[in-house]
């Protein structure tokens, strides 16, 4: 008897890249495929220290083989450095993932049989795709994002063509906006993904890099998108060769009895305290404050973000990284304001949270985010709107959807000194609590999320017709 499909999947080493792909990796295991996951070690060690101390323990050995890939950076290497950590994994994984393939088929079937597709985040480069070019097996490459920063990157011979960007770095020849066609949103030049990580010589070498992904993609059979069609509707009739299989769950999987696991979260999540809390709160009442991985705050802004909370008057559940505050300490609240929170019980602070859990709580009523697009689809996904806070890269672009095209939150605005200032942040959740419009559009934009993934949706059907290529 024939060994089943066997998917090597390949994330970017990031938290908001290694959740979805690792949820792909599920979903591919659900229509019958081995999934071999291949994580950097770095975050290889963080994904199965989190898994241990949960159920999701068990839930990763369902069909997913997960592996580490030394990325090519010393251990104690600062891993935000994108542009050295993207540029490494393609000298140092390539050679080790091209072995695993080759060897895949030598051990009797042990470790699920040979490899027969490559599914790779576009964000890890060309390398991946090369690969599987070279052994000769199927491959896709997906997107995390938005299709439309996708289409940003897809453009870049027309935006050298009109004058927009340098040929030879990226650079923005002049500071504007533009747009890749009348229906889709309007983009920075100076928030176009090269242009926003590290000094120019680094920039310049993650530009050439992105090219050089570009020419790859071109050669491979699918390239996926976590995204739907009613979300991104002139996007996807722009750019046909993009498809859409989302929104994909991020990290949230069924486990025994009743109980949801969190797979593939960098830390452990802190469920059974802050769902108790959100248990005893009303309906549409909290005010859910998460950032994501990587944003970071000065102690300044840090403080007043405190003090705003405190001041909108609602309960407010406040996911905290332990690395949050830039240059300081995680413990630089305003004075006294942990005490106050704890002998009011309106609010609670976290480390961690089961995002999706929460965003599908009834008694969350608004989302303060920095845009990642993975919480911008679970924002959508469960009906809940925004107060759009971007940090950097595409954030920018999704604020835009959420603000502009769908209409379903509120900028978050700085004042002349740069700082959201307490009374902005107060005014804007109150808004967003009292527009009943606004509660009106994002539940059309849930309905039309839902509706994508279930039986007979666009992304669905998408989804069917990839696993039924890469299964022939």
């Amino acid at each position: 008897m024939a060994p089943p499909p066997h998917a090597l999947v390949i994330p970017y080493p990031a938290q908001g890249h290694v959740i979805p792909l690792l949820e792909l990796a599920h979903a591919l295991v659900d229509r019958g495929f081995t999934v071999t996951f291949a994580n950097s070690e770095f975050n290889h060690r963080r994904v199965v220290a989190a898994a241990a101390m949960s159920e999701s323990s068990t839930l990763l050995g369902r069909g997913v083989r997960l592996v580490a890939v030394p990325d090519g950076m010393e251990p104690g290497e600062d891993r935000n450095n994108l542009v050295r950590l993207t540029l490494l994994m393609a000298e140092h994984m390539a050679p080790r993932v091209e072995d695993l393939i080759r060897r895949s088929g030598d051990d009797g079937g042990a470790e699920g049989g040979p490899i027969t597709c490559v599914v790779a985040d576009y964000n890890v480069g060309a390398w991946a795709l090369d690969v599987a070019r070279r052994t000769g097996v199927r491959s896709a490459a997906i997107w995390p994002a938005s299709a439309a920063v996708l289409a940003s990157l897809l453009s870049i011979d027309k935006l050298v063509q009109d004058k927009i960007i340098d040929p030879q770095d990226g650079s923005a020849l002049a500071q504007g906006t533009f747009q890749l066609s009348v229906d889709m949103p309007v983009m920075q030049t100076s928030q176009l993904a090269w242009n926003c990580i590290g000094n120019h010589d680094g920039q310049e070498a993650l530009f050439r890099y992105l090219v050089g992904g570009i020419r790859a993609v071109d050669k491979c059979d699918f390239v996926l998108c976590n995204s739907f069609h009613g979300a991104e509707p002139a996007t996807f009739a722009r750019f046909p060769q993009i498809v859409p299989v989302g929104p994909l769950l991020t990290g949230e999987r069924r486990g025994s009895g009743s109980k949801t696991a969190v797979v593939g979260h960098f830390w452990r999540p802190e469920d059974d305290a802050c769902m108790s809390w959100l248990d005893a709160q009303a309906a549409r009442s909290v005010v859910y404050v998460a950032f994501g991985s990587f944003t970071m705050f000065d102690t300044r802004q840090f403080r007043e973000l405190a003090l705003g909370l405190e001041l909108s008057g609602r309960p407010f559940l406040w996911v905290v990284r332990p690395d949050i505050v830039l240059g300081g300490d995680v413990h630089d609240y305003p004075d006294g304001f942990l005490d106050r929170v704890r002998a009011t019980g309106r609010g609670m602070v976290v480390a961690w949270s089961p995002q999706q859990r929460v965003l599908s709580h009834p008694s969350v009523a608004c989302f303060v985010s920095h845009c990642g697009w993975n919480s911008t689809m679970e924002g959508v996904r469960n009906g809940v709107p925004f107060l759009a806070w971007p940090y950097f890269a595409d954030q920018f672009v999704n604020q835009g959807y959420i603000c502009d095209v769908w209409k379903v939150g509120l900028r978050a605005e700085a004042d002349g000194s740069g700082v959201i200032t307490k009374e902005h942040i107060a005014g804007r959740v109150e808004e967003l609590m009292s527009d009943a419009s606004m509660r009106e559009r994002v539940e059309a934009m849930k309905k039309a999320a839902l509706e994508s993934i279930n039986r007979g949706g666009s992304s669905l059907s998408n989804f069917d017709m990839f696993v039924d290529a890469m299964k022939a």
